[in-house]
């Protein structure tokens, strides 16, 4: 246990350096990314990133001995589930700034491309996720409950990183098990991508 608390603070620490080196705080500022009330937004998305390096989920971090120590459950819903938050500008930010890094690590010669990939991305437990529905997937054949994921990313044949990414759904609305919720403000960054979510499928069907 020790050994394990250990390696978590070492991990944060690297996360905290790697947050100021590419001024993760700035980039979600300028994203709209602002705190409302309680914690910082930078310090509930580091504990979030965090836990991805971990390989553990929320309710195991709030369960530990270290849980007392966090923010609560409801700040992170309240983070995630903000509609306002221009996820898709701080994501597009921080890319540019990643890409530009390993430039000045490869040959001028190296060539870069972008690619699209379409992937499954299977939510058979899901009941009430807005949007999901039965898919086609490629690998077996059948139908299946969940969302296809579109993404583009930019490789220059060693390292691949994502630019954009669309979760969507079904262009057939009798294959869609959940629709938009129709409390949601059209104006807001969250109401844009759940339409894009329908949106994109025009092209690509």
């Amino acid at each position: 246990m020790i050994h394990q608390y250990e390696q978590l603070e070492k991990n944060n620490l690297e996360i905290t350096k790697a947050f100021k080196t590419q001024k993760i705080g700035k980039l979600l500022r300028d994203s709209n990314i602002r705190k409302c009330e309680g914690f910082s937004t930078t310090h509930l998305f580091q504990l979030l990133i965090l836990l991805v390096f971990e390989g553990k989920n929320l309710f195991r971090l709030l369960d530990s001995k270290q849980g007392k120590e966090h923010p609560q459950k409801d700040a992170f819903y309240r983070f995630l589930n903000r509609l306002t938050y221009g996820w898709r500008r701080f994501l597009f930010a921080l890319v540019v700034q990643v890409i530009q890094s390993f430039e000045g690590l490869t040959s001028k010669s190296r060539i870069k491309v972008l690619i699209i990939d379409d992937s499954l991305f299977s939510r058979f437990r899901s009941k009430q996720v807005e949007l999901s529905a039965r898919v086609y997937d490629h690998v077996s054949g059948k139908m299946v409950k969940g969302f296809s994921m579109l993404t583009l990313g930019w490789s220059d044949g060693y390292s691949f990183i994502p630019l954009d990414f669309n979760m969507l759904s079904s262009a057939n609305k009798n294959n869609r098990l959940v629709e938009i919720d129709t409390r949601i403000d059209m104006r807001t960054h969250g109401y844009k991508r759940r339409q894009d979510a329908l949106s994109f499928l025009k092209v690509f069907t």
